[in-house]
């Protein structure tokens, strides 16, 4: 079991780090989420990857480089104050790019990992209109059985999810239970399940999410 954090909100003093275009100019933002063990540096890496002018990327950092301490099959309050905190964090990414002009419908959310969890779950319980949400190895937060009784409708949001079918951190039943949770919400989803991957992203993900991109930005 890891050190769980300390304090009500743990990643509320983290930075938010910024690559690609400044917010300011920007027509389009990607929040970028990490994942455990990981940084927003490293993470903001992927968006050279994508070379779409004209966006701002923005990835919270979470403090000790880990969103919440357990797995994300856990009961939920086994990861708080964690958790939470992280589900504000991404919310403030968020806040930073429209409270700079970006509408949401050109905000999409990324998430590897921990940090896909983290997003698949922010856009759940906030669901509306996004530019684009991509889920790359990761699925929705809680125990085999939680409740999905998210409110909102996401509107067409386009949104990928993709992962192995062995992969050691996320049962493929999650994955899939995360697709249709996000269809039930009016996601335009599509799913990729890879044979054998493991726990990575590889080049198919990373050509069909650049397109989603430059989509956002309305290449």
């Amino acid at each position: 079991m890891a050190r769980a954090h300390s304090g009500e909100d743990p990643h509320g003093d983290q930075p938010l780090v910024t690559a690609g275009a400044d917010l300011a100019d920007a027509e389009a933002a990607v929040v970028m989420v990490h994942g455990r063990g990981a940084s927003a540096k490293s993470i903001l890496g992927m968006g050279g990857e994508f070379d779409v002018q004209g966006v701002a990327y923005l990835a919270p950092q979470a403090a000790g480089n880990t969103w919440y301490p357990n797995s994300f099959l856990e009961p939920m309050e086994t990861n708080q104050p964690g958790l939470d905190s992280g589900l504000a964090a991404v919310g403030a990414a968020i806040e930073a790019a429209t409270d700079a002009g970006i509408a949401r419908e050109r905000i999409m959310l990324l998430g590897f990992s921990q940090g896909a969890c983290l997003a698949s779950e922010f856009v759940a319980r906030n669901a509306t209109r996004y530019g684009g949400l991509a889920v790359l190895s990761g699925g929705l937060i809680g125990p085999e059985g939680t409740p999905r009784e998210y409110d909102g409708s996401l509107e067409d949001t386009p949104v990928f999810v993709g992962c192995s079918n062995r992969d050691p951190h996320i049962p493929l039943e999650r994955v899939k239970e995360t697709t249709s949770v996000l269809e039930d919400l009016g996601g335009e989803v599509t799913e990729r399940i890879y044979e054998g991957m493991g726990h990575g992203v590889n080049d198919d993900e990373m050509e069909f999410v650049s397109g989603m991109v430059r989509s956002l930005a309305g290449d």
